[in-house]
């Protein structure tokens, strides 16, 4: 049985857990190893069973308890080769805490198949994560985006999961208090994608299969859940229905209590 768990999911901070059998991938480690380490326990997830942790990018939200829980498990750390080189660079892993740089195709890690696959967000070397199990069930991490690239909507097609970025309201983010240089990167190509951007790619995806949808990475400045989730529920509902052609979910920024199984 595949589960997914979202443990953190925003602004400041982001971790999700994909588990099958007895082994697990833990993707991000954006909160303090000691919140990370509460959050698994609170889920019953056994420190032990984490194979490899998949790092999608360098900024904080994505790494800031990573250093010391390296030091706490055995797990080594994966991600492209400019994310490597840019935390060994700047002392959050070391030489014998690197996995390998995990290339855009699928590569068998522990019991799982990992493929990684770039996003545009400003960060060298970002990508996203598409993760097979060993009973042949599909999700996909695609965050921190700017925009669906081809390459990006390619690589999360047919996914049974697809933990899928919704991180601002257009209207909030141009009324909201940010200055405009701000407001432009996070609108931009290389920024994050809004309610709307996402629902149109919601809506491509369960066209191509996708079952669940998780809405992640909300901004707590320029959105809020009920906002992220009428947004892309609107669009759904044009061609698909709630219950029977897809599950609907929102990560806020404690991530969700319950698993979801795919």
């Amino acid at each position: 049985m595949a589960r997914f768990y979202s443990l953190f999911s925003g602004s400041k901070g982001n971790a999700s857990l994909v588990s099958a059998g007895g082994s697990s991938l833990l993707i991000d480690a954006g909160v303090s190893c000691k919140q990370l380490l509460i959050s698994l326990a609170e889920r019953e997830i056994p420190v032990g069973s984490i194979e490899g942790i998949l790092i999608t990018h360098t900024h904080i939200d994505h790494i800031r308890g990573l250093r010391v829980l390296c030091k706490k498990l055995s797990a080594k750390v994966y991600g492209t080769a400019e994310t490597l080189n840019a935390l060994l660079e700047a002392g959050h892993i070391t030489e014998n805490q690197v996995g390998m740089d995990l290339p855009p195709y699928d590569y068998a890690l522990g019991d799982f198949s990992v493929q990684a696959f770039p996003t545009e967000h400003d960060a060298w070397g970002s990508c996203g994560y598409r993760i097979t199990t060993s009973d042949e069930r599909q999700c996909a991490v695609c965050t921190d985006l700017g925009v669906v690239t081809d390459t990006v909507h390619n690589a999360v097609s047919g996914c049974d999961l697809v933990l899928l970025e919704s991180n601002y309201d257009v209207n909030m983010l141009r009324c909201g208090g940010y200055p405009a240089c701000l407001k432009a990167r996070i609108a931009g190509r290389q920024g994050h994608l809004s309610n709307k951007e996402c629902a149109d790619e919601a809506h491509r995806l369960i066209g191509t299969g996708t079952t669940r949808l998780i809405l992640g990475h909300l901004s707590q400045e320029n959105n809020t859940p009920h906002l992220a989730q009428r947004t892309v529920q609107e669009k759904l509902t044009q061609d698909y229905m709630c219950g029977t052609d897809y599950l609907l979910y929102v990560a806020e920024p404690q991530g969700m209590k319950e698993m979801v199984i795919f």
